[in-house]
This record gives structure tokens, sequence and C-alpha cells, in this order.
């Protein structure tokens, strides 16, 4: 690590991604590890001891305690003028998260009463700010269980919100990384459950709510825990942390944009960096704009090209570091000597470069033939579709033509049942003409039976005169 830098020092003169200790100005004195405060302006340590707010008792958490509570496993966001306080164990037991605020500008706190699906208490969770809204995700609870539930809670309005997501998102597990990138994405990093720890990588789209995990590129992380991070422009950088056998040395950083995983520096083992501040002056870097998801073609195009181009572009900056060196060393050694050794390895590094470019535009004359690929079957699928719009609507004029079939089918059901009426009716009166002309035929028979009885009697009587 060498000696620490005067704050007077100039940052310029120091090499880039290197992490170097801050001797705090005007004598004040180290803290004990992760007890007091560090002000960035006057590079001085101090205790903050912010007195308790009594215009702003609540009447969930009002106690008589006028210092801040001890706490571990908590997590701290910055929002306006506090300092919010989040979740994390305490002395006294509660089975629901605890919200508190410091005001940095009157150096006061109070503890804040939550509204709405408030989580179960728990330490070891991350924190992330979107705005006015902290997502909160995972932890350990007073019982020892892990968890990975999702909560959003509202500072505006201090309204707990529980976010049921899609499937495919983290494990249970505590002691992990959060970072928010481009306000629409969360990534989740490390960790670990009682047993071993993550070195996965998880991202939610906070649109849609649905968990994806990212292929990513570049050098091999280690599994930790415990470690802090930051999101700077598109880089998130980790540093510290460890596994259950060894702390990790290194400090990694991955663009969020192409997913590319990159060692920055290491430091030696056991280096005291919890009661010490140390700086690190960050190398320039492009910044491109945020291209999370793709299609699976333009993916496994987009990750040939991303390897290419971070080896590309670490070619160039380990050749700005070899000159960077060099003018940095020059008082002190020989020009000729280094001038010659720098020729050499720009040489080199200039020959494995151009082999890169090549190998680059191999990938984008790939990419090319797939973009022709594509469009072939954007063409195709345009042509398929207007055949099943065709197709759709002779369905709907056969559909249509059905539609009257079956109504001419039921109105001559409709005749059918009333001709079977009528059949019924006329046999009815037929049976009636039967029975009368029967009766008539019986009534005529009597009548013409009486005729001859008389004509018969007549002559009978006249035979015996």
């Amino acid at each position: 690590m060498g000696e620490g830098i005067d704050v007077g020092d100039a940052l310029a003169a120091a090499p880039y991604d290197q992490w170097l200790p801050f001797i705090p100005a005007g004598g004040s004195s180290r803290p004990s590890a992760r007890y007091k405060v560090f002000d960035f302006r006057t590079f001085k340590w101090s205790v903050l001891s912010p007195a308790r707010d009594s215009t702003q008792l609540n009447t969930e958490n009002n106690t008589t305690e006028r210092s801040f509570p001890a706490l571990a496993g908590h997590s701290l966001v910055n929002w306006k003028n506090n300092i919010v306080v989040v979740a994390g164990n305490t002395r006294t037991s509660s089975n629901k998260v605890s919200v508190w605020l410091i005001n940095v500008e009157t150096n006061s706190w109070c503890s804040v009463d939550t509204y709405g699906k408030v989580p179960i208490s728990r330490g070891g969770q991350s924190v992330s700010l979107v705005g006015s809204r902290l997502i909160m995700f995972g932890g350990e609870d007073s019982k020892r269980r892990l968890l990975n539930d999702l909560h959003i809670l509202d500072l505006e309005t201090m309204m707990w919100e529980e976010v049921k997501t899609g499937k495919g998102g983290p494990s249970p597990r505590y002691d992990h990384s959060a970072a928010v990138y481009a306000d629409q994405y969360l990534l989740i990093f490390g960790g670990s459950s009682h047993s071993t720890c993550f070195s996965d990588l998880y991202l939610l789209d906070l649109q849609n709510l649905e968990w994806s995990q990212p292929d990513t590129q570049g050098a091999h992380v280690n599994p930790r825990s415990g470690h802090a991070s930051t999101m700077i422009d598109e880089n998130w950088y980790i540093v510290g942390g460890g596994d259950n056998a060894s702390g990790s040395t290194d400090t990694i950083m991955m663009n969020a944009s192409k997913f590319v995983w990159s060692v920055v520096t290491s430091v030696p083992a056991r280096d005291p960096l919890a009661c010490e501040v140390f700086v690190m002056k960050l190398k320039p870097r492009n910044l491109v704009q945020p291209r999370l998801l793709q299609s699976p073609a333009a993916a496994a195009a987009a990750a040939s090209v991303t390897a290419a181009y971070a080896v590309i572009t670490a070619t160039d900056e380990k050749t700005r570091d070899i000159v960077a060196t060099d003018d940095l060393d020059v008082k002190r050694v020989q020009p000729a000597v280094y001038s010659k050794k720098i020729t050499t390895e720009v040489d080199a590094l200039n020959g494995e470069k151009g082999k890169l470019e090549s190998r680059l535009a191999e990938v984008r004359d790939e990419n090319s033939k797939l973009k022709d690929r594509l469009d072939m079957v954007k063409l195709s699928h345009s042509e398929l579709t207007k055949e099943l719009k065709s197709v759709q609507n002779q369905l709907t004029a056969e559909g249509s033509r059905c539609q009257k079939l079956e109504s001419q089918i039921a109105a001559a059901h409709k005749r059918l049942e009333s001709a079977g009426s009528l059949e019924n009716e006329l046999e009815v009166l037929r049976q009636q003409i039967s029975q009368v002309e029967q009766n008539m035929t019986t009534a005529q028979r009597q009548k013409s039976g009486g005729v001859w009885n008389w004509v018969a009697g007549s002559a009978e009587v006249s035979d015996d005169e």
C-alpha cells in the first residue's frame, strides 16, 4: 500500500485504481472500527451524537431513550437532509422492521411510524433508493430464517408495500449487495446462506417485476458476502467481504451495460480497512447507453463483441498505465531504459490489439449475417401474416354462411313442427268424418228397413182379405 498521502497532496499525482489510506487532517484520531463519521469536506473524524427530537415523537416507538439505539446488520441511505436507518438487530425485541431518521442539519434523530404491510424484523438485508422509494430485499430474521422477499417503503408517506415478483429470483440470503441501474433495474450480487457464500448475479426489471440472471463476461468472481458496493455511472464497484474460508482482497467492478466483470485492484491480506479511510482514484472509462435486454440472437452476437471490446479496452488501458507509470518514475530512473522497454511492450500490445481488432471485424461480419437472416425472417413473417389474414377472412365469411344456414335450418325445424301439428289435426278430422259417415250409413239402413217392413206388412193384409 505504501505510505499514506496528506490531504493537501494533489490527487492528480496518485496512481489510478489503487487504494491509498488518507491521513486525517489536523491530527484527528482514527476511530474504532465503524463507529465514527468522516467529513470529506474537512477530512476529519468526529463523533456523531444526535439528540432525540422531542417534537417528532411517535406512538409506535415512543420511548424515553435519548441516545440513538445500538444496532447491527442495519442499512443506511441518504434522503434529503436525513440519514434513513432501516431494520437491523437491536437490544429491544420487535417483530417488525423499524425505521429511524437522523437529521444531519439539526443533529437530531427520531423513530418513525410506518404503515401498510410492515415487513418482519431482520438484519443483513439490502436497501436501495430510487427517488423517494426505498427497496429492501432479503436478510435474516430474528429466528435465523433466511429471506428473499421484496418490500418497498415510500418515504413521502412512510407506507410499506410487499412486492410480488415473477419466478427465478435469488435464493434466500443475507449480507449481499444491491444497486439500482438506470432507475429501472435492481441488481443483487453475492451474499450467503448458513452454509455457503454466493457469487451469482440477478437483475429485477422494476417495471414488469420479472427476475433474470444475466450471462456475464470477463474476470472470474469468487463468492463473497459482507462486502460493500457503490454504483458510479454504469460501473458497479464491490470491495471487501469474503467467504467462510478467507476474506476477499480484490476490488471488482461490473459494467452494468455490458455485464462484464473486471478486477480493478487488490490489497494485501488482513488489510486494516475497518478503521481507516481509503481512497481510490478511478480511471476514466467510456460510457455507453443502457442496453440490457436483447433478443437471443442479438445477445449471442453482442456477447462476442463485448468480450472482444473488453479485451481491447483493457489492452488500451494497460498501455496507458505503462506510459503513466513511466511518467511518474521518469525522475527516478534512466529514461532510455524504460523507453526501450515500453516500446517493446507497446509493440507487443499493438500486435495483440491488431489480432483482437481482426476478431472484432469477424464478429461484426457475423453480426451482419445475422442481421440479413433476421431481415429474411421478418420478410417471411410478413408474408405468412398476410396469408394468415386472408385465411382468417375466409374463415369469417364461412362462419357467416354457417350462421345463415343454421338460421334457415332452425326456421325449417319450426315449420316441420307446425306441419306435424297440422297432420295430427287432419287425422282427427278424418276420424271424425269417418265416424259421421258410419253414423249416416247406419241411419240410412235403419230407415230403409222400416219401409220394406211396411210394404211387407201391407201385402200380408191383402192376402188375408
